[in-house]
């Protein structure tokens, strides 16, 4: 790939956030973590200024499903999946993926041209799935489009990371195209680009937002609720629940080894589970007054605000839930193939924002489990811990969007100073 070097960090001409249309890909080969962190960023955009524009290009099969604020709409490019051996193939056509690429990435390069946008937001991947994203980017960076990668928090360990990133030339991409790159979490909590040994320049563009505040939607959720949520219980969500099998068969076996678990639990499988699995989840838990379930809510933070307590697996969109609602969370990280979960729980747990149970240095256990649900209850909230900054992850984006670029530089001086 030829990358040319010394992208300037400051665009011409400056522009004001009245009228903005914001370009966002949403790179979502797997789950649904992706498309909620977008759609909470351009919901935030157009609610802050209600004549913005926000287009969301995803190959999600369920962004339909999900709501948008009016300004926000999407461009649903053809998916891709991850198999179990780490593998992509097409989701629905029945073409090579390579040939599946080529129309993504020529669907994201007309996009470009047709919206003319003033920010194009680029999510995780500095040159997207398999390259697609670089003919947009190439195009764009020749216009006064502001170009911006968004990380979330963690990415992975170091030994993984830096040459996967080499393998994609993401490190030379981000480099030569991206003005600046906004981390969605804290530099106190985690460094996710540390170990890349980036040059000065790239350095002074990374802006740590803060984590991305989420609120309980308006309107109400057309998911019938069971009946144990008029009481107080917990809920164990896989988010997505495409590799949650461990976690809920875990919980599950804690109510079947220990009936005298009192507060009742509710579990919400998510839309990718397999269908085989959840069956013979639900013969199990159907065995159990205390166990109930849910196939899939896409106003999930209704229940997660009306839950007592949270089990989840700690991905970035679920971490940000449980403090925005303030719930009491037991992280049940994913190790494999990724230890993203795990670095985010051993740092959240250090902070004191949570309690983490991982069978990563410990047998899995249905005893150790139930010890975990009963200590849920007793252990302190978020909120007493004080963090500042911990949330204001949407307000540092839209003052990013209000500042006329060629104030960049001394907003990126500021922010230094008062590191």
């Amino acid at each position: 790939m030829d990358l040319e070097k010394g992208s300037p960090l400051v665009k011409t001409s400056p522009r004001r956030p009245e009228g903005t249309k914001v370009l966002i890909y949403s790179h979502d080969t797997f789950g649904l973590g992706h498309l909620r962190r977008s759609r909470a960023i351009a919901n935030a955009i157009v609610e802050k200024w209600p004549d913005a524009s926000v287009v969301i290009i995803s190959g999600s099969p369920v962004i339909g499903n999900f709501e948008f604020g009016s300004g926000v709409d999407y461009i649903r490019i053809p998916g891709v999946t991850k198999l179990p051996n780490g593998d992509y193939r097409s989701l629905n056509l029945n073409t090579p993926l390579d040939e599946a690429v080529t129309l993504r990435q020529a669907l994201i390069l007309q996009a470009a041209k047709s919206f003319q946008p003033d920010v194009f937001i680029v999510d995780k991947e500095p040159t997207g799935f398999r390259g697609e994203v670089m003919p947009a980017l190439e195009y764009l960076k020749n216009t006064d489009c502001r170009l911006v990668l968004g990380i979330r928090d963690v990415m992975d360990e170091p030994a993984l990371l830096v040459p996967e990133w080499e393998r994609k030339d993401a490190k030379e991409a981000l480099i030569a195209y991206y003005d600046e790159i906004w981390v969605y979490g804290l530099k106190d909590v985690y460094q996710p680009l540390a170990a890349l040994d980036l040059p000065r320049e790239a350095q002074d563009r990374i802006i740590y937002t803060g984590y991305l505040r989420r609120e309980v939607p308006s309107t109400p959720s057309l998911t019938r609720y069971p009946r144990i949520t008029k009481r107080p219980f917990i809920l164990v969500t896989a988010g997505g629940g495409g590799d949650g099998d461990d976690m809920i068969d875990w919980v599950i076996s804690a109510y079947e080894n220990d009936p005298g678990l009192e507060m009742p639990a509710v579990i919400l499988f998510g839309p990718f589970i397999n269908r085989d699995i959840r069956r013979s989840f639900m013969e199990r838990i159907s065995r159990h007054d205390n166990l109930d379930a849910i196939a899939f809510d896409n106003k999930i933070e209704r229940l997660m605000k009306k839950a007592d307590a949270i089990v989840a697996m700690g991905g970035y969109n679920t971490f940000c839930e449980i403090l925005s609602f303030d719930k009491r969370a037991l992280i049940v990280p994913r190790t494999r193939p990724r230890l993203e979960q795990y670095i985010r729980a051993v740092e959240a747990e250090r902070l004191g924002l949570v309690r983490m149970l991982s069978d990563y240095n410990a047998p899995r256990t249905p005893e150790r489990m139930v010890q975990a649900l009963r200590d849920l209850s007793s252990q302190p909230r978020p909120s007493e811990v004080i963090i500042p900054g911990l949330l204001d992850g949407l307000d540092r984006i839209t003052e990013r969007l209000s500042a006329p670029l060629n104030t960049q530089r001394t907003f990126v001086a500021a922010q230094q100073a008062a590191e």
